[in-house]
């Protein structure tokens, strides 16, 4: 079985129950309660479901429920299997064109109406829905949260890097998925919040009430006086031809299989997108002992962190900037991804193509807002409020803000005199800024003495390194007045190791000179070394360049941080300059001798539900001088399962290139809400399940 059974951060779950179950009646085991899609991807399944159209394969995409890529036939009833639990004995099978309805002549034995009433009914456990949480119960209102994970925290689960920011306000130094416990271990300190955790809200309704499905069994009615929709985002989709193939994921989905479910879903990884999810995921890959080939970026420079991208080079991943993808190719699933670089109008150029063999693409190009519940209640005029990425997309320090600005807007609306601490509103801002200003690093001088090498040269938000030094020895040089301020060392430095082991983007060293020869140099690592004292390991400067090796002098382990502080003995004329250990060997990420491709570009598919392609669209926009998005639909653009969700947010761009202003555009009625939920569930007739 595919299972990660070592990482250097994440620990196997205790006491989990193996069970048997059938895939196209084979039999195979997986862990009672894990995802079927996991469980199923732990297994070498990659192939989900067959297309009416040309019999294509469907593989999983966003593993959050939000599409309908990873749907089989389970029990004889289609289910998304990302979000519904594996089951002793459960028999499962490839979804073949349309599902058919199960026949189903079994008379209704009883009918159970379940409801609850609560103040404010927050959609979603993510940092913000939680913070706004104990916000709303620190005032005394009663609440209950619904999340559709067994596990409250959202996307902070599937973190195992240390989070930026500041330790005062959001935990920066401390890793994502501990941060998720912290925040959930506070909301259960309450009693006056109930949570229903593995459950969906299916609904809103007029009466000011919502509709959930709780634990794939039982539906119930909640009454609310207020509602946070704090639902988080989902996956943005690229068009390139083979953008359907199974083994193309959403970076978060990723995340998902190996962080949370320890499944190790790839071989071979390829990145589209130097945000900062794209930068991570390569990270993560790495940790699981997955190969990160490479990642490119149509821009000129990282999306993300600097810090990040320097890190994951470091590693030994390339950033391929001004590129863009041409195609992923392979039979009935990903085996090659071809990139090549844009001119200045950002048109490949055929020429520089590159192929590289992998098994897996990673799709890491934005979000798009969960908010259909917040315009579904504005509409009724409930009083509600969104938060965190529902509102907009940032990073989740700050969504941690975001949600106790929201909580206490709740409570105004709900006729409690609250005041809203201005800093708060202002750390917020803070905390979701963009990168700014890189400055130029002065060259240190090493001393008989450890001093701390920063190579943090870009403005973001962050300073763990000047809260812990115990000495004060490093400091944010004064500029912008804030943690967007870049550190700088002073004097003083004990040689303590603290701000290597927390700073979040592994961007401080200790070095310095053991003798007239000689250098040492403290690195901080999060891998299981690989290696002991006395061997010789590569080492890489500050944006990844290999400079020479190390031997390795002392191994220490920082338990609190999940850290390794490795002192390596180097050449002084490279003292000053190494950064990082190396951890993938460049051969990794070499690409085939011979570009293999065929660009088609109309090839490209828009909507995946239907399976309907760029020049389809064009050709539709063209032919029927379309200016109404609804005139799309007898083309089924956007009448798949999933919505419109995925290909709506493609249709500005098609409109541009079919020469159509999208402002000139009617926006389409979007489709009504929907989660599929059984006939039994809704009658809560459930005796014996």
């Amino acid at each position: 079985m595919q299972r990660i059974e070592q990482h250097p951060i994440l620990t196997k779950k205790e006491n989990l129950k193996q069970v048997r179950f059938y895939f196209n009646e084979q039999e195979f085991y997986g862990y009672e309660g894990e995802a079927v899609s996991s469980a199923l991807i732990a297994n070498g399944v990659k192939e989900f479901s067959i297309h009416k159209k040309n019999d294509s394969p469907k593989g999983i995409y966003c593993a959050n429920g939000q599409c309908s890529h990873c749907t089989v036939i389970i029990d004889g009833v289609p289910q998304k299997s990302c979000i519904t639990p594996l089951r002793e004995d459960m028999s499962i099978q490839t979804l073949k064109h349309l599902p058919e309805l199960p026949t189903d002549d079994h008379p209704f034995e009883h009918f159970e109406k379940k409801e609850f009433k609560c103040d404010v009914l927050v959609v979603g456990g993510g940092p913000s829905g939680l913070t706004a949480a104990v916000e709303l119960a620190e005032l005394g209102f009663s609440i209950i949260i619904v999340d559709d994970k067994e596990e409250l925290g959202g996307k902070l689960l599937l973190q195992t890097h240390k989070f930026f920011g500041s330790i005062e306000d959001c935990y920066a130094g401390t890793r994502g998925i501990d941060i998720g416990h912290i925040l959930e271990d506070k909301v259960r300190s309450f009693k006056n919040i109930r949570i229903f955790t593995g459950s969906s809200i299916v609904g809103i309704f007029k009466d000011q009430s919502a509709g959930v499905f709780v634990n794939q069994e039982n539906y119930i009615i909640i009454h609310f006086e207020g509602i946070i929709v704090s639902s988080g985002a989902r996956e943005r989709s690229l068009i390139f031809p083979g953008n359907d193939l199974p083994g193309v994921y959403g970076a978060g989905a990723f995340q998902t299989m190996v962080n949370r479910d320890l499944v190790k879903s790839s071989d071979r990884i390829f990145i589209i997108g130097s945000g900062n999810v794209g930068l991570i995921a390569a990270y993560h890959a790495l940790q699981a002992g997955i190969q990160a080939v490479g990642i490119c970026d149509i821009l000129d420079k990282p999306s993300g962190y600097k810090v990040h991208a320097d890190k994951i080079r470091r590693m030994g991943v390339p950033v391929y900037l001004n590129h863009t993808i041409l195609s992923a190719e392979g039979d009935r699933k990903v085996e090659k991804v071809t990139i090549a670089k844009v001119d200045e109008n950002w048109n490949p150029v055929l020429e520089t193509a590159k192929t590289f063999k992998v098994d897996t693409l990673l799709i890491a190009v934005g979000l798009s807002p969960v908010d259909e519940f917040y315009e579904m209640a504005q509409s009724f005029g409930f009083k509600v409020v969104k938060t965190g990425d529902a509102r907009e997309i940032a990073e989740a320090s700050s969504a941690m803000f975001g949600g106790r600005i929201a909580g206490l807007e709740m409570a105004q609306l709900l006729g409690k005199e609250v005041i809203i601490d201005e800093s708060y509103h202002e750390k917020a801002e803070v905390l979701k800024s963009h990168p700014g200003k890189i400055y130029d690093l002065p060259e240190t001088i090493l001393t008989e003495k450890f001093q701390p090498i920063i190579n943090c040269s870009q403005e973001i938000p962050c300073n763990p390194c000047t809260s812990v030094c115990p000495v004060q020895a490093i400091q944010l040089k004064e500029n912008l007045g804030s943690i967007m301020d870049i550190p700088i060392y002073t004097e003083g430095c004990t040689g303590c190791g603290l701000c290597v082991a927390i700073c979040p983007g592994l961007a401080i060293v200790l070095a310095r000179q053991a003798d007239e020869n000689f250098a040492e140099v403290v690195i901080p690592y999060e891998f299981i070394p690989a290696f002991d004292i006395g061997d010789k390991i590569p080492l890489a400067d500050a944006t990844g360049n290999h400079i020479g090796d190390g031997v390795v002098l002392k191994i220490r382990t920082m338990k609190k941080f999940k850290t390794h502080l490795i002192t390596v003995k180097v050449d002084l004329a490279i003292g000053n300059k190494v950064a990082g250990i190396v951890i993938q060997p460049p051969a990794v990420s070499v690409p085939l001798k011979e570009a293999r491709f065929s660009y088609l570009p109309d090839n490209g598919i828009v909507c995946q539900c239907e399976k309907i392609t760029v020049k389809e669209v064009l050709d539709y926009i063209e032919e029927h001088k379309v200016r109404d998005v609804n005139q799309l639909k007898p083309l089924r653009l956007g009448m798949g399962a999933c919505g419109g969700n995925t290909c709506g947010v493609l249709l500005p761009r098609l409109f541009k290139m079919a020469g159509v202003e999208w402002s000139e555009v009617a926006k389409g009625t979007k489709r009504p809400l929907s989660v599929e939920v059984p006939m039994f569930a809704i009658i809560n007739e459930n005796e014996g399940k």
